[in-house]
């Protein structure tokens, strides 16, 4: 679990993260628990677990507003 500050936001959110170390590369999963909404990243095995996750919590914020964009029920 990840407690993380929003770059646009003063609320606290709370993330759940999970990685799979394959050879070179690296596949993280995240969930945000409050939605629901699942994304997936893969990164090198090199990059720091804090870049992986960046980049993960980047890709998850990116849907979610998606989502609201296109009114999917969350």
């Amino acid at each position: 679990m990840l407690y993380y500050l929003g770059k646009n936001d003063m609320s606290i959110k709370e993330y759940l993260f999970e990685f799979n170390w394959l050879g070179a590369y690296v596949k993280v999963s995240i969930i945000d628990p409050v939605t629901n909404i699942e994304v997936s990243i893969v990164g090198d095995s090199n990059a720091t677990e804090e870049e992986l996750k960046r980049v993960a919590i980047n890709k998850l914020e990116y849907v979610i507003k998606k989502n609201k964009k296109n009114n999917f029920k969350i």
